[in-house]
């Protein structure tokens, strides 16, 4: 496959090598809605602007469609961190639980040991105590395998859902998302849940808890091996970004020192309906088909939760007006879930592509010939490619905001980045970056792959807050110290 892409004129052009001519201007035709120029993504970028601003005001973020969530997480590490810390990373259909040692000599954060264990189906549209029951049996399983037991340990516990912070252990989830529906959850506070499943058991107990959202986590990892790292970053099942914010900036909490890490729940962005001009019928179809209508706008035209079922909604209508396969359909496309978004990375894969589309095609009991292959790789190529550009527009709305809040010519940053659709899918990663140098000239972006990001981060919140409280106390001592040689 060919690919040129110009952001400069109204559309972008994709070339593909195989396809007859009045073929491709058909398939051209479906595609024309997701190409996206550089003009649109700047707009973008400035509708997101203005939502951050709303988010972080103090009578306008009841409304705001990026919620701008205080996190009370106010440093990032500075290397002297050090200790044993418990993670819990809750985020999907599994999760796990960590023993991180975090060592201040090598400057380095070593997971001990882990395990992940399986939330079953009915347990995620349960009630919400059997969901923390759960998850605190598989906590003390843990630790009895480790011969943790006799030890109460810090824990950081990263949850992956949409909370109202109101301490660092304090936080109430605003709603589920990635197809949760625990009952009695929602509007409670999940750290006292954790705990008093904890005390159900009363065979083991923790210290401290730090709720964590996992891109802060991503963020917090990255950040003691790159103290830069000021921006976490997920693009996988969902979407979601977290940054550094100046506190002057933050108006629902009253503090104008120093900065605070923000959640801004992006993948809510386009709620309000700021991003209708855009959205294709696909879009719209996978919103009214999805289990949360009309919330997470942007997180389903991007993420990888939903990039398949775009593909497939398209791949339908293709088919039924008679463009692929002959016209004729199969179970498995008409099905939800029918295309994974898995699909599309291994059909974009240079030089095996093709053979693996052709695989693909085959296992969906479609009927496919050369040509059928090389339009639903175009059509992967296209849905993915916007998927790039616009985290790319979302991205680097943030970063210009971080340079003109901290009142720079330049900014130079890192971005700590998790999820398997920028880890896996072959061309993501490459094309955001690209976008984004277009998108925020000024800025220097470097980015930093987490290794077990929401599980070490999450320590690392636990490290980077008890060195904060340290502190803290040794400045109330030195003070009350002086109080008396004054005295």
């Amino acid at each position: 496959m060919q690919r040129q892409s110009s952001m400069d004129g109204n559309i972008c052009t994709i070339h593909v090598d195989g396809i007859p001519q009045d073929t491709l201007t058909k398939v051209e035709s479906y595609l024309k809605p997701f190409v996206l120029s550089l003009d649109v993504l700047q707009q973008v970028s400035t509708r997101l602007e203005r939502e951050l601003k709303r988010g972080l005001g103090k009578h306008s973020h009841h409304r705001a469609a990026v919620q701008m969530l205080p996190t009370f997480v106010t440093a990032t590490p500075d290397g002297t961190e050090k200790g044993d810390f418990l993670a819990l990373d809750l985020g999907g259909t599994n999760f796990r639980v960590l023993h991180v040692r975090v060592l201040e000599e090598e400057q380095k954060v070593v997971k001990m040991d882990g395990e992940i264990c399986a939330i079953p189906q009915e347990m995620m549209l349960g009630p919400g105590d059997k969901l923390f029951d759960h998850i605190a049996a598989c906590l003390g399983d843990f630790l009895k395998s480790q011969n943790l037991q006799g030890k109460i340990l810090p824990l950081g516990f990263t949850f992956s859902f949409p909370c109202h912070q109101k301490e660092i252990d304090k936080s109430i989830l605003i709603r589920w998302t990635k197809g949760f529906q625990c009952s009695g959850v929602e509007g409670q506070d999940v750290v006292k849940l954790l705990r008093e499943a904890i005390h159900r058991r009363g065979d083991y107990d923790v210290g401290s808890i730090a709720m964590v959202n996992d891109t802060v986590g991503t963020m917090m990892s990255c950040g003691y091996k790159d103290q830069s790292c000021e921006i976490g970053m997920i693009i996988g099942t969902g979407t979601n970004a977290c940054y550094m914010e100046e506190m002057k900036n933050v108006k629902r909490v009253e503090s104008n020192l120093g900065r605070m890490c923000i959640n801004t729940e992006w993948g809510g962005f386009g709620d309000s309906g700021s991003l209708a001009d855009i959205q294709t019928e696909f879009d719209v179809l996978v919103d009214k088909t999805s289990i949360n209508p009309g919330v997470h706008t942007f997180e389903k035209m991007i993420s990888g939760m939903y990039m398949g079922e775009i593909v497939r909604f398209l791949l339908v209508k293709m088919t039924k007006d008679g463009l692929l396969f002959k016209g004729q359909t199969s179970e498995v496309l008409l099905s939800p879930g029918g295309f994974e978004t898995k699909y599309i990375s291994e059909i974009e894969e240079e030089g095996v592509g093709l053979q693996k589309g052709e695989k693909i095609l085959t296992g969906m009991g479609l009927a496919w010939d050369p040509v059928d292959v090389r339009v639903v790789r175009m059509v992967c190529d296209t849905v993915s490619s916007r998927s790039a550009r616009l985290c790319a527009a979302a991205l680097s709305t943030v970063v210009n905001r971080m340079r003109l809040s901290r009142g720079l010519n330049h900014l130079k940053t890192t971005v700590g980045v998790d999820g398997s659709v920028y880890r896996k899918h072959p061309n993501f990663s490459a094309e955001l970056q690209a976008t984004v140098r277009r998108l925020a000239p000024e800025c220097d972006v470097t980015y930093l792959l987490s290794e077990d990001g929401s599980g070490k981060g999450a320590a690392m919140v636990t490290a980077v807050a008890q060195r904060l409280a340290r502190q803290s106390r040794l400045l109330e001592d030195s003070s009350g110290e002086d109080s008396d040689d004054q005295d």
